[in-house]
């Protein structure tokens, strides 16, 4: 995510070449730097020196030279390889697909950033281009993904509940319904009543019976649409009622291909995070590392199933 890409040295980068204003906003570098500042503080207040720079960062005309139809270089997102993400299906023979995008929200009728998609065979790639290009501003600091690595985990999910068969729906519903009836019923008869000398003792009980008892589950929150950052799977449309998403060439159904999300999990759904993370609290490197949040929080890219080369289309919820 937001590293360096296996990009040939002889190829011209990504530009965007729409009319915008493209010199107003942050500097990429102010937002980086305020990031660092940010990790380094964690759990302390920032240093004079700290919020000397903090306070310098300022959104405002940073670049008045630069023209609104100047060719703006895109933002290096992220590089994903189909050997490591079996769900990543692109042309034929290609195994890499590099992700960019213009962190200007102001592309078309909907206002959002343009998305581009580069599918290559990283083995045809020489000389890699270095130093590489990037937009001296962005529109907002959420447009800017942190660089991280990422470790793909291959997850099973299941369609969203409004786009089951009406049947279906009634059966979630009801196996719902039993298992609250079974937990309540577990609560209500787990232990015989028992006294307590203070209301320390009592408070510590009830904490640790509380931290002892199953998560409950259910299908919307646990088994239908895992959040974050992912390839593949089904749509959420949590916002809106569900909408067909087609190519606009062939009228094929697209799927989602890539899920960008503000967060990993919300308190209603931490069951999908890493086993590993759950020991981390709400802890914004864990439940936000990318500290992206783009339209209302979530956006997916969709690609044509019959021919990834044609246009992709974004939805948001």
């Amino acid at each position: 995510m937001a590293g360096p890409l296996l990009w040939p040295a002889g190829e011209p980068w990504p530009v965007c070449t729409a009319v915008h204003p493209k010199g107003t906003g942050h500097l990429l570098s102010d937002v980086r730097q305020l990031r660092r500042i940010q990790r380094d503080a964690r759990g302390r207040e920032y240093t004079a020196e700290e919020q000397r720079l903090v306070d310098g960062m300022t959104e405002g005309n940073h670049l008045p030279e630069l023209q609104d139809d100047a060719p703006l270089p895109m933002l290096a997102v992220a590089q994903l390889y189909a050997h490591e993400i079996p769900d990543l299906v692109g042309p034929e023979g290609h195994d890499l697909l590099q992700v960019f995008w213009c962190p200007f929200e102001v592309h078309g009728a909907d206002r959002t950033i343009d998305v581009v998609l580069k599918w290559r065979r990283s083995t045809d790639v020489g000389a890699v281009l270095m130093p590489q290009p990037e937009p001296p501003v962005v529109g907002r600091k959420e447009c800017v993904p942190n660089t991280c690595v990422v470790h793909p985990e291959r997850v099973v999910e299941h369609e969203y509940l409004g786009l089951l068969e009406e049947e279906l729906q009634e059966a979630i519903d009801e196996w719902e319904e039993a298992r609250l009836d079974e937990d309540e019923a577990d609560e209500y008869n787990s232990a015989a009543p028992a006294s307590y000398a203070t209301y320390e003792e009592y408070a510590e009980a009830m904490a640790a019976a509380e931290a002892a008892e199953p998560e409950q589950i259910n299908y919307m929150s646990d088994l239908s649409i895992a959040p974050g950052w992912k390839v593949g799977g089904f749509a959420s449309w949590h916002l809106t009622d569900p909408a067909s998403v087609d190519c606009e060439v062939c009228g094929a159904a697209m799927p989602p291909l890539l899920t960008v999300a503000m967060w990993e999990c919300d308190g209603a759904s931490r069951s999908w995070l890493p086993i590993e993370d759950r020991d981390a609290g709400n802890a914004r490197h864990v439940t936000n590392p990318t500290y992206v949040y783009l339209g209302r929080g979530l956006m997916r890219v969709h690609t044509c199933p019959a021919d990834p080369a044609h246009p992709h289309r974004l939805s948001f919820q």
